[in-house]
């Protein structure tokens, strides 16, 4: 297998059911799938045995204790059978070539850093209501960006741009240098050299990508951009955003100390 696709999932099965239909699209077959459920739900539990899956597949739980997405995550990187490591969250849908993208820019010194278009509620349940619509929505988006894109944000991060065409130059130049935890990927060896998501934050937001940013930076990794290429259309939901400051003290405090390796990550350092 040349890739793990890790699905970040907490208890929403109908948004997991059309993530996994997406992948039956996939130009690029040969990955495994792992989904790392932030707890212990059943219902979860008894869908995913019974779902159809193309490709090996893994379901990581934990003892449901609020956010501690980063923990199963760890498990998920322990858990991975290949070297390329490629990120995920349970409410994001992927175009036909993410996959591929991600493999085609793949490099052991290069952390691939993409972006998602917010899909609308009426284009979200556009492609709920069928597997198949699933491959119309590239000429869906198209029309609404010429025509109006309605209430869709970030349109222009959801239309593909082949990076072998005559437009292939436009990729290239749309830069990137911030992790976003939904679209993000790299080997096993860039997250083992900094051991790993840092445990240490249990709220939502900062910990599970921004703090990646700065510990890939500083342990000389490059930041690569695959806007326009690996494409996530992000399926739309009521957000329950929380404050971050806490999130950011404890970031700034880390940052501080200059150090790359988290002590609460893969391995448990005192």
């Amino acid at each position: 297998m040349k890739a793990s696709l890790i699905i970040a999932v907490y208890k929403n099965i109908t948004f997991l059911k059309s993530i996994l239909d997406s992948l039956k699209f996939q130009t690029e077959k040969d990955f495994e799938i792992i989904i790392a459920e932030d707890g212990e739900n059943t219902e979860m539990k008894n869908f995913i045995n019974q779902y159809n899956f193309e490709q090996d597949f893994q379901h990581i739980t934990q003892k449901d204790e609020g956010w501690r997405k980063n923990k199963c995550l760890n498990k998920a990187i322990l858990a991975s059978k290949t070297d390329w490591l490629i990120f995920i969250d349970g409410d994001c849908i992927l175009h036909h070539r993410f996959i591929e993208m991600h493999l085609f820019l793949a490099d052991e010194k290069s952390i691939l850093a993409g972006k998602r278009v917010k899909l609308d509620d009426e284009t979200s349940q556009f492609v709920l209501s069928s597997a198949n619509n699933i491959a119309k929505l590239q000429n869906k988006l198209l029309i609404k960006m010429i025509f109006g894109k309605g209430k869709i944000k970030f349109i222009e991060e959801g239309l593909f741009i082949s990076p072998f065409g005559i437009l292939g130059l436009i990729p290239r130049i749309r830069k990137n240098d911030k992790l976003v935890g939904s679209n993000m990927s790299f080997s096993k060896s860039a997250i083992k050299a900094i051991n790993g998501f840092d445990e240490d934050y249990i709220l939502p937001a900062v910990g599970e990508d921004y703090d990646l940013t700065w510990r890939f930076e500083l342990a000389g990794y490059k930041h690569v951009s695959v806007r326009s290429m690996a494409i996530q259309y992000h399926l739309h939901h009521i957000e329950n955003w929380i404050n971050q400051d806490e999130n950011m003290e404890i970031c700034r405090n880390k940052k501080n100390q200059n150090r790359f390796v988290c002590k609460n990550g893969l391995l448990k350092n005192d």
